[in-house]
């Protein structure tokens, strides 16, 4: 034993000092350790996890618990977030220290922001019938009327579409600027957002902040926003082109509005992920009865945020088919139910996609099972012991989720105004992005801080 703390005395300080040790006398002798640490961060590191290896022994002492634990936390303290093995260097998405994680990790808030907005002028867009103004669609884009004679140009082109001849047959001009300027304003805040992610992205490249892990997941990130332009395009063509039926009204493809949806709804949930990895590399974790809380958590709150994930997705059918506009009663769908229609069209399939009936009854079903999983969430880990931020969590998300579902019903009965539906769209993506939060929160931490927990928490 008393090798092992001769070695320690031979341990020599980063700025020539020495590390020393002392004894004191008590009823019975003991030998304690009291290093004089420099304020050295890089030598700290070193002789904390030295000195845990070298007092290993002293664990059969009787008095010896303080200073071992003590120890052991600043050891695992100082290897967080920086462990040198595989596993910790796999955590590691930023270079650069704090300050690089947290530019990072701001830029990637913010755009996840930029997409959130976007959603939701999307939605507007889509409200107000604007979304069919604009014919033609060019990548780089291009200014919009700046004359008068532009503008009837414009509006020349706009009358020769079935939106037109059908439902805005008489427009006046000044009525087609408010829809020609929702649509604009829809397309160079998309392209403005490539712009704003892209010269960030190549700054950080540049100062050798982005790993390469990091660089391959937001540059997928960044080709999907690209390729968006062209599926939102897509989508309007298929409302530019004849009804079916000359009773039918010009609508976009649901199909299409589902894609263009769901493909904005996986780029705002890879940037927001992204971003609390950065900025979050371990989950909060102070003892090992706490992880084994959060697992038990995550069992739940895995299968719900997909549940939530597919309700989301199932609106944009209830948007395609305008089904929002149909059975404006709750909680019967008129005086049934449910309506006999709901499996008239062949194949069967077709009517979970374009039947107006089936369509607005698979959202009322999913909404209603979204609500029951959460508060089912909710009620099953309310005596775990788990980390408070994953409590407050769960109670956040409930509540949002009972909102969400207010805002829907509130939606449907007053006939889809332009205001409720709006926010009904913004709470889909609040209650995704909560989900989104919980299961990251309670991931499982990497094996180099699981190992330098204690059993239970800390009380103060």
């Amino acid at each position: 034993m008393f090798s092992r703390l001769a070695f320690l005395k031979r341990i020599k300080a980063p700025n020539g000092g020495t590390y020393n040790l002392r004894k004191t006398a008590t009823t019975t002798t003991t030998t304690t350790l009291s290093a004089v640490l420099p304020e050295q961060p890089i030598g700290f590191r070193f002789f904390a996890s030295q000195i845990a290896k070298r007092t290993s022994c002293f664990k059969p002492w009787p008095k010896q618990g303080d200073y071992v634990g003590s120890f052991r936390k600043m050891s695992s303290t100082a290897g967080i977030g920086m462990a040198k093995n595989e596993e910790g260097l796999k955590l590691v998405l930023v270079n650069g220290g704090s300050r690089a994680r947290k530019m990072v990790g701001i830029w990637l808030f913010g755009s996840a922001a930029w997409v959130f907005s976007m959603v939701l002028l999307g939605g507007v867009t889509r409200l107000t019938r604007s979304g069919l103004s604009m014919t033609d669609w060019k990548f780089t884009g291009s200014l919009p009327p700046l004359s008068e004679e532009e503008w009837l140009h414009e509006f020349d082109k706009y009358k020769q579409s079935p939106e037109y001849k059908r439902i805005n047959k008489g427009m006046s001009i000044e009525d087609f600027k408010f829809i020609y300027w929702m649509e604009y304003a829809h397309r160079m805040w998309g392209r403005a957002l490539g712009v704003m992610f892209a010269l960030p992205f190549s700054y950080f490249l540049r100062k050798g902040y982005i790993t390469l892990g990091l660089g391959l997941r937001l540059s997928a990130l960044f080709a999907l926003g690209a390729g968006q332009g062209l599926i939102g395009w897509w989508m309007v063509k298929s409302g530019l082109e004849e009804p079916a039926s000359e009773y039918a009204q010009p609508r976009v493809s649901p199909y299409r509005l589902a894609a263009h949806l769901t493909s904005a709804f996986a780029i705002y949930c890879g940037l927001f992920w992204t971003a609390l990895s950065v900025v979050m590399p371990e989950p909060p974790a102070e003892s090992v009865a706490w992880v084994r809380g959060a697992a038990k958590v995550k069992r739940l709150a895995l299968p719900v945020g997909i549940l939530v994930a597919i309700t989301a997705v199932s609106g944009a059918f209830v948007a395609g088919n305008d089904a929002g506009h149909a059975y404006n009663t709750f909680p019967k769908m008129g005086d049934t139910w449910i309506p006999e229609d709901v499996l008239d069209m062949k194949p069967l399939i077709r009517n979970f996609f374009e039947n107006t009936s089936t369509v607005q009854l698979d959202h009322r079903i999913l909404a209603t099972t979204t609500l029951i999983s959460i508060g089912t969430l909710w009620w099953s880990t309310r005596k775990l012991d788990i980390h408070p931020a994953v409590k407050s969590l769960i109670g956040s998300t409930i509540g949002m989720a009972a909102l969400q579902v207010t805002l829907g019903i509130s939606t449907l009965l007053s006939y889809v105004p332009v205001s409720l539906g709006t926010a009904h769209q913004a709470g889909a993506l609040t209650l995704l992005t909560l989900m989104i939060l919980l299961n990251h929160t309670v991931r499982r931490p990497s094996m180099s801080l699981l190992k330098s927990l204690p059993q239970v928490a800390k009380t103060t």
